[in-house]
């Protein structure tokens, strides 16, 4: 009687397959599509208006209080990042991402645009380098920053990056580079997941929204804690 694969041996076995295939899973992750993608999410992209304004909205429905208009913009963006096919129909927004699977595409503008709706609502400027750095460094998610930080390859939390006394250009660059790199490997993540889901009955349907999902939230409440009102310059 042939023996039916666990799920851990699925899991083996999908990871052996796509780990040789990391860097081919979306080749047009680069900095320029990082930056790009931010700068899109600022502006407005496609059905999104500009983070700003959204971020004033919710504030004005609110009543100014700045809390409650925080946990607004995290709620509405886990919505818009479990939501597959608002995902795909953002994407294509993004010119550097002719070869980015728009799924990933879509997250990144919806993540990126939470984080500066946030930013904005603790009173930081969109237009400031030092600002954008401290988002595109939330998105990496918190145990990512604080390991950088802690072998010394980013200086200081978002927090500190936000309220640095100036912008360092060689730090803009590596930044957008460790967040093209985790986004690729997110890729190979939800690819590992999403191949083992299709095996396990219920998990293949769910997993993608799940995880955009729940990624999103995280990141949302890690942005919360991190970017405090902005310090005094």
């Amino acid at each position: 009687m042939a023996r039916t694969p666990s799920r851990r041996g699925l899991a083996a076995t999908a990871a052996a397959r796509l780990a040789p295939k990391v860097t081919d899973l979306a080749p047009g992750v680069t900095a320029t599509f990082v930056r790009e993608a931010l700068n899109r999410a600022i502006l407005g992209a496609g059905p999104l208006p500009p983070a700003a304004a959204a971020a004033d909205e919710q504030l004005r429905e609110q009543r100014g209080d700045v809390s409650r208009a925080i946990h607004e913009v995290i709620e509405n963006h886990v919505r818009y990042a479990g939501a597959q096919g608002f995902l795909t129909n953002i994407g294509g927004v993004v010119s550097a991402a002719v070869t980015v699977p728009a799924n990933l595409a879509g997250v990144a503008l919806v993540q990126s645009r939470m984080v500066a709706g946030i930013a904005h609502l603790r009173g930081y400027d969109l237009d400031d380098p030092r600002t954008r750095n401290a988002i595109l460094a939330i998105l990496m998610g918190e145990d990512t920053v604080a390991g950088l930080v802690r072998d010394k390859v980013l200086p200081a939390t978002p927090y500190g990056l936000a309220n640095a006394e100036y912008a360092d250009p060689t730090l803009d660059r590596l930044i957008t580079g460790e967040v093209a790199s985790d986004l690729i490997q997110r890729v190979a993540g939800k690819r590992l997941a999403v191949t083992v889901g299709r095996r396990v009955p219920v998990v293949g349907g769910v997993v993608g929204m799940g995880a955009d999902g729940y990624s999103t939230w995280k990141l949302g409440r890690y942005a919360e804690r991190e970017l405090l009102p902005r310090a005094e310059r």
